[in-house]
């Protein structure tokens, strides 16, 4: 299926070309496109940070899901791994490896960023879920998933959520927190204050992109 994207260049990548960089893989919410997390703000607080050399440089990318269903009748997945990823890696000077690569998403991107981090582990090695609903055609594959993948091979996985979010918001990321927890897999878990809202994604932005960078 054909797929918008957006890229985001840190300011040295015209500058520096011989240089590979890391790649961010930004994933946005049901009912907005693929200019969410450039409209939050994503590539001003990259470009403040990279200057300061607070975190190294990196590239976002930022796709668009315009279908609204479950990954098992939403193509946006497949089209993620089959062919924006490659595409990637062969028209940018990126890290091709997982330890390198890594995914996130807000509200529904964050559902969408916790199936291809765990369906495709090979290829993402740091997950950012924040404010995640999980999608219910993939609440049957999750144990499933995480017991296929190596213990020393699970990705970073970073979650968190306001504390005024939906009912059923909550309690799905409650759901995948605790079994990550039960099976002792290493996680962040923040509550932080705010609803299911931009401004509160917008707040904790710099926090992300520090924690996305932070190994790299």
């Amino acid at each position: 299926m054909p797929l918008d994207y957006r890229v985001y260049l840190p300011p040295c990548y015209e500058l520096d070309t011989n240089r590979r960089y890391p790649v961010l893989y930004l994933i946005h919410g049901q009912s907005y496109n693929d200019d969410q997390w450039e409209r939050l703000g994503a590539g001003q607080v990259a470009d403040a940070l990279i200057t300061k050399g607070e975190i190294v440089p990196f590239l976002i990318v930022m796709p668009r899901d315009q279908v609204w269903s479950q990954p098992d009748k939403d193509m946006f997945g497949e089209a993620v791994i089959q062919s924006l990823v490659p595409w990637i890696d062969s028209h940018y000077r990126t890290l091709a490896d997982r330890k390198y690569r890594a995914v996130g998403g807000l509200s529904r991107g964050a559902g969408w960023a916790v199936h291809l981090a765990l369906s495709h582990w090979e290829l993402f090695g740091t997950l950012g879920a924040h404010s995640l609903p999980i999608f219910w055609s993939d609440t049957v594959y999750i144990k499933k998933w995480l017991d296929e993948i190596p213990f020393d091979k699970l990705p970073r996985i970073y979650m968190d959520i306001g504390d005024d979010d939906r009912t059923e918001v909550m309690k799905s990321a409650v759901w995948f927190e605790n079994l990550l927890t039960e099976r002792g897999i290493p996680h962040e878990w923040h509550l932080f204050a705010g609803p299911h809202e931009e401004i509160y994604w917008q707040t904790h932005l710099e926090q992300y992109l520090r924690w996305y960078t932070a190994d790299w």
